[in-house]
């Protein structure tokens, strides 16, 4: 079981840790500086944060005494064009980081705005861009909603062989490789995006896809928190089905996955597109326990009026015995759970805006 669950802020970056019965917030590091993503290795326990300093632009540092001390390193970057040294794409995020297999030590991806995908493959010391992806034709359909551009939400690696990979793009769709990323191709079919024209919101090259999820039990079983709806897929995110009518709304961003229960997963529900707070004021964590078929709002301990939070893609995780869940909220409130989402324990409501949490 996990023991540090790492908080990636608006002001710094956070570890929270069980101290007896209670859980503490540490000293941040970076204090004062957004911290977009951090990464804790689960084959090494290396360390990375991933800083988004605006006009200075993305920096990368990375541990290798659990935080203690940090170093910065290169961050990931596009290649210059040739003909345009000077200028061409610029890495505005660096969103989140995904572990290769056991089979490839130290090889991390990292997804970014704007949709770039990049491979390390010595712990993160240098970064190569994956131009297989980069150059397919129909990332000219790509786009952004919430920001100005797309980006790589999600990077899935099968753990029954580390070169099928899963990408969720928003906007723009499920991707997957065979082969390590040396090629790759559309998946995602079955979707719908209801803003988009009724000619294309089928089309899976323009989905909406928040964030997906897989139980490492059985990675065929994919789950989907897309813009306008919950999906959810048996075939390994080739084709998907959409889950309606689930109370209290089937909008949010977040979605985690039980690693050994194919069946159950958490969303966290809210009002969509220009509000995008807790439905009614009351804020619930939605459980499936039966593939879909029913969901449950697990609320105890949780703010049950005039609650107007709103959880980001990474900001709900579950460590790897399913038990222990933590989210964090763009009011800065914090919130673990020991028993798989049937209770909740506010650990903070002081702490800056979140934009992930990770268990390390």
């Amino acid at each position: 079981m996990a023991g540090t669950l790492y908080i990636s802020s608006r002001k710094g970056l956070f570890a929270v840790r069980k101290r007896g019965r209670s859980w503490s917030v540490g000293a941040p590091a970076f204090l004062g500086e957004p911290v977009s993503a951090v990464f804790a290795d689960p084959r090494t326990g290396l360390l990375l944060a991933a800083l988004r300093l605006g006009h200075f632009g993305v920096k990368l540092h990375r541990s290798e005494d659990g935080g203690k001390t940090w170093s910065e390193t290169p961050a990931p970057a596009f290649p210059k064009t040739s003909d345009d040294p000077k200028h061409g794409p610029s890495v505005d995020t660096l969103w989140n980081f995904t572990a290769g297999g056991a089979d490839q030590p130290g090889v991390i991806w990292c997804g970014t705005i704007p949709g770039g995908l990049f491979r390390s493959g010595d712990d993160g010391l240098t970064w190569a861009l994956v131009e297989t992806l980069w150059n397919r034709p129909e990332r000219a359909k790509w786009m952004g909603v919430g920001g100005d551009q797309p980006g790589i939400g999600t990077v899935l690696v099968d753990p029954r062989d580390s070169n099928k990979l899963t990408l969720g793009i928003s906007t723009g769709g499920v991707w997957k490789s065979d082969d390590g990323a040396k090629t790759w191709r559309q998946a995602g079919f079955g979707m719908r995006n209801e803003y988009l024209p009724p000619d294309k919101a089928g089309d899976p090259a323009m989905q909406d896809v928040h964030r997906i999820a897989s139980p490492a039990a059985d990675p065929r079983v994919v789950w989907c928190q897309h813009h306008n709806g919950i999906f959810r897929s048996a075939d390994g995110g080739e084709n998907f089905r959409e889950i309606k009518k689930v109370k209290p709304s089937v909008f949010g961003f977040a979605v985690v996955a039980h690693p050994h229960d194919a069946k159950t997963a958490w969303f966290v529900p809210g009002v969509k597109d220009e509000k995008r707070v807790a439905v009614d004021g009351k804020l619930v964590v939605n459980r499936t326990s039966d593939g879909g078929k029913t969901f449950e709002p697990l609320n105890r301990g949780l703010p049950k009026v005039g609650c107007y939070d709103l959880i980001y893609r990474h900001a709900l995780t579950v460590d790897d015995s399913g038990d222990r869940l933590a989210f964090g909220s763009t009011t800065g409130n914090l919130w673990i759970s020991e028993n798989g989402g049937k209770a909740w324990t506010q650990v903070s409501c002081y702490l800056p805006p979140i934009a992930a949490v990770n268990w390390g």
